[in-house]
């Protein structure tokens, strides 16, 4: 099947937070939604059907997955990323930042110290900081356009903070670089050495622009002691309201303790339709998933060429992962604040303000091109209306 990825669909009035509460996020109600990190591609018609069967029972009971369900998984890391997760290793949540919350409660206590990179998925802060754990920073160094891994900080960072928890962003968001082995290897090593668990956060994974993504506890079999993969169908068939991801967990004294936080919050089964949706994308969605990415990269391409001929004194790192683009407006040498008011309120468009990723993302936007080539073209004409 063909899948038309430049149909507009309307999404107002269908409760998203993406299109439907501009005015709580100080946004005009005119201005095209580019921030959050959903798509506005329907999902496959496998997966309607697939819910569509679930409804026509009627019957909503406690549920749980069946064999099938861990097969899709499997089958769908395995073929994609040469990764083989047991059965046993899988401990299903409804969202990997509910994991992340889990996994801080299990692995560490009141007043302990949790490393990150930023700029960011800024939830990571948040939840490390609400769960009263200290954050400790080892940010990415931004030269020549490009990021990098300050290696010599992340260890001394470790040692002198006695960190107990690293939270890894792989690929990362927002700065869309997909780590090499050798990068993850050598982060690895290091928390290993101090005895850092590490929580890698690759809900991502299907995003990949260029390079190869490699999932931490396949880098060496040693890492699978003390790490744990969160992952999720969310982003990648844009289902992100039904709930579901899956963690895999290979050593048996973190899996259980992270189940025993989970039983501790009162959750238990996952929603009927996140595991019926996930289970039919892994199982049918292959060939919508790579149609798909051939659209990104479609829209990167457009983004590029019309930064370069119209705006380029605005840059953009090189795209290896994600449809969230980075783009650098610090030529502009204005405030933050300026930056984000001219491109919503004389452009009509609203990105997702840089600073929401940590003070790094000054002078930086987070734009979502997961929509139809006309509405990024139109929000590419927005923002040089109103920047120049």
């Amino acid at each position: 099947m063909t899948y038309n990825f430049n149909e507009i669909i309307d999404r107002k009035n269908t409760n998203s937070i993406k299109h439907d509460f501009p005015s709580r996020y100080d946004a005009p109600d005119d201005a095209i939604p580019m921030w959050v990190a959903d798509m506005d591609f329907c999902m496959p018609e496998n997966i309607k059907d697939a819910l569509k069967k679930v409804v026509e029972h009627g019957i909503f009971g406690y549920s749980d997955a069946t064999d099938g369900y861990f097969e899709a998984v499997h089958s769908w890391f395995n073929s994609g990323f040469g990764y083989s997760p047991k059965e046993d290793w899988l401990v299903k949540t409804p969202g990997v930042v509910f994991a992340i919350a889990m996994a801080i409660k299990a692995y560490t206590k009141k007043g302990d110290r949790i490393l990150i990179q930023k700029p960011v998925y800024h939830p990571f802060e948040h939840t490390i900081r609400i769960n009263d754990r200290i954050v400790v920073d080892s940010p990415l160094i931004y030269d020549n356009n490009k990021y990098t891994i300050n290696f010599d900080d992340f260890e001394a960072k470790i040692k002198s903070n006695n960190v107990r928890m690293f939270i890894l962003c792989s690929p990362h968001n927002p700065v869309m670089r997909v780590w090499t082995r050798s990068e993850l290897k050598h982060m690895g090593d290091i928390c290993k050495k101090y005895g850092v668990i590490v929580l890698s956060d690759e809900i991502h994974c299907d995003f990949v622009i260029q390079g190869q993504h490699t999932v931490f506890t396949d880098v060496d079999p040693c890492f699978a002691e003390f790490s744990l993969v969160s992952t999720a169908p969310s982003k990648t068939f844009n289902i992100s309201g039904l709930q579901v991801s899956n963690n895999f967990i290979p050593n048996i004294y973190l899996r259980h303790r992270l189940k025993d936080e989970i039983d501790k919050s009162g959750y238990h089964q996952l929603g009927i339709m996140g595991l019926a949706a996930c289970q039919a994308a892994y199982t049918h969605g292959g060939d919508w998933h790579k149609q798909m990415l051939d659209h990104i990269r479609g829209n990167i391409e457009f983004v590029q060429n019309f930064l370069q001929t119209n705006m380029p004194h605005i840059t953009l790192p090189p795209v290896e992962a994600t449809y969230l683009l980075w783009l650098n407006f610090s030529a502009l040498k204005l405030p933050q604040k300026e930056i984000d008011s001219i491109i919503k309120t004389k452009g009509k468009v609203w990105l997702h303000n840089g600073t929401t990723f940590g003070e790094q993302g000054v002078g930086f936007m987070r734009m979502n091109i997961g929509c139809p080539l006309p509405v990024v073209e139109q929000a590419m004409e927005g923002i040089k209306k109103a920047i120049g």
